[in-house]
């Protein structure tokens, strides 16, 4: 036997308590063929001699918005403005340049990486947005994703300029005291904008999933999770799969890919009366459902939003937000995104149909409302391959804990958060509710699934500073966000993006771990982020999927064979 490539000389972290180190490994047809002393006597193709560089498995990002972010590195980037007046100046920078329409929505100002928190706590004035912009209408996402901007030039387009327009179910177009629409669009009323925008070309979409994922490369991650496609205001055209399908058949999917459908799109299938999905208006053509596909691309749980943000302060909470950001928000405790029966409905007839469930709950409400629903679930219809999650549980109180153990749900903290906006939802929570904000230690100590994730674009979705986050939990001003006791030791945190992760996506048994027999998915590090005194200060040399390179760095100078024909991306 001849293996396709050995890497030797390394510092390989395998994430395997049975073999938790090596110093080699081998690879063939894609797959760990063995470390050490299992490759004595085998020549390989090419052999990599990474001069002590440590290898782990590649990262997973377990919870993503791979399209939005790759849609929002050809928009306008607001992101590094400080201030509104220097935000005013960038927006009207782009009013001259032609290069900021993008997208099928020609004439549109399109901009993205927005934040209150950058800009004191306030958002533009929509008459100076109106100065700037006159008659071409812009539509500026909120890094959240909860909420955007817009001017009075999208809002006549939507019809939704006069006061007298209802909001829709589980959304709010923000108004002044006179009724006037401040130019926030929250939660679905975000819809009310994209439908103008949507759909997206499947070419569009293709061409963001490259970008994006070559991207994700750069940064060692080998498989995420794309948290809500093909509808509702998260999706961005009805066949946005398949999308997916073709960038991953024309090579153009840099990433292993577990792709969640918003609930909104599961529809009724007909088939025979015996038929569980045929009985209930739960599944996509076919009768598809979770864990459907292959180890490149595969479906994942149904995405259902239970409530919104905490930046936002529109995320479903038992005591009322401290509110540093809102005018006259005193009894604010948050909302659902529909009324809890009619959610408790529609996501007991996906389950039941065979899907798995993905509820966003950042409120401790909507954690309770979520865990309610999945353990009945559960307990009528038995578990699921593809675990059950819940995407965020930013707020948990203590006696949730308990109950997301005994329920095996997964969950997913971003610990990017932290930096950027943790003071702000420090100041909005108060003291007494701080420490139930972001677990991490206290996720693992009872026995819950703990998986790293960015919500990129909502965050920054660098998956070592998201490690040093989980390390350090340490904000912009340099404050420790939450309770100290959640920080997690290195290993953990390393452990959250790869078998963790792996584990929360129902896919440990194929990767997440260095271990023979899975797939070939790793990183080269500069230096062992176990040992480092700063886990982001370290690099990313090389990415590697199924063996094969996606990156390789300008500073990876690992002993290759001449004859090496792995395809490689440099920086």
């Amino acid at each position: 036997m001849k293996l396709d490539l050995l890497l030797r000389n390394a510092e390989i972290i395998t994430m395997d308590p049975d073999r938790p180190v090596a110093g080699s490994l081998g690879i063939w047809q894609g797959r760990i063929v063995g470390l050490d002393e299992d490759l004595d006597g085998l020549d390989a193709v090419q052999v990599l001699d990474l001069g002590g560089a440590t290898v782990t498995p590649g990262f997973i990002d377990a919870h993503c918005h791979t399209t939005w972010f790759g849609l929002g590195l050809a928009e306008l980037d607001v992101s590094g403005a400080r201030g509104l007046d220097e935000l005013y100046g960038v927006l009207g920078g782009a009013m001259t340049d032609a290069g900021a329409v993008t997208g099928d929505g020609a004439g549109w100002l399109f901009a993205t990486g927005f934040s209150q928190t950058q800009h004191g706590g306030s958002f533009p004035d929509i008459a100076e947005l109106d100065r700037i912009t006159g008659e071409r209408p812009l539509f500026m996402r909120h890094n959240s994703g909860h909420m955007a901007v817009v001017n009075t030039a999208a809002l006549r387009l939507a019809g939704a300029e006069s006061p007298s327009f209802p909001d829709p179910d589980g959304g709010a177009i923000v108004r002044d005291a006179a009724g006037h629409p401040t130019g926030l669009v929250q939660e679905t009323a975000q819809e009310l904008i994209q439908q103008l925008i949507l759909p997206y070309s499947l070419e569009d979409i293709e061409a963001a999933l490259e970008r994006a994922t070559l991207y994700y490369a750069s940064e060692g991650i080998t498989s995420f999770t794309e948290a809500g496609v093909g509808g509702g205001w998260i999706g961005h055209s009805p066949a946005e799969l398949a999308a997916y399908q073709s960038a991953s058949a024309n090579g153009r999917l840099h990433a292993r890919a577990q792709v969640m459908p918003v609930l909104d799109v599961l529809h009724g299938l007909g088939g025979h009366a015996s038929d569980s999905v045929g009985a209930v208006p739960a599944g996509l053509d076919l009768g598809i459902t979770s864990g459907f596909g292959n180890e490149y691309l595969s479906l994942g749980p149904a995405k259902v939003f239970l409530d919104g943000s905490l930046l936002g302060e529109t995320a479903a909470v038992s005591h009322e937000f401290c509110s540093h950001g809102h005018k006259d928000n005193r009894g604010n405790v948050g909302y659902f995104q529909a009324d809890p029966a009619q959610l408790r409905e529609r996501i007991e007839a996906a389950y039941a149909a065979g899907w798995s469930i993905a509820a966003h709950a950042i409120g401790d409400r909507a954690v309770d409302l979520a865990v309610d629903i999945i353990a009945h679930c559960q307990a009528v219809y038995g578990p699921r391959r593809v675990p059950n999650r819940i995407e965020h549980a930013s707020m948990t109180r203590p006696e949730q804990l308990a109950r997301l153990a005994d329920a095996g749900i997964a969950v997913t903290p971003q610990a990017s958060f932290f930096r950027d906006g943790g003071d702000g939802m420090t100041a909005s929570l108060g003291p007494e509710r701080l420490p139930w904000a972001y677990r991490a230690a206290s996720f693992l100590e009872a026995g819950v699934t703990l998986a790293g994730s960015s919500d990129r674009p909502v965050a920054d979705g660098n998956v070592l500073r998201g490690m040093q986050a989980f390390v350090d939990r340490r904000t912009e001003s340099g404050a420790v966000f939450g309770n100290p006791a959640e920080r997690l030791a290195p290993q953990q945190a390393l452990a959250a993006y790869t078998s963790g992760a792996a584990a929360a996506t129902g896919s440990l048994d194929e990767k997440g771990t260095l271990t023979p027999g899975k797939l070939a998915d790793f990183v080269v590090l500069s230096a062992s982020p176990l040992k480092a005194p700063a886990i982001s200060g370290l690099q990313v040399l090389a990415t590697a999927v199924g063996g094969r390179f996606t990156y390789q760095s300008t500073g990876f100078n690992a002993e290759l064979s001449p004859e090496s024909s792995f395809a490689a991306h440099s920086s």
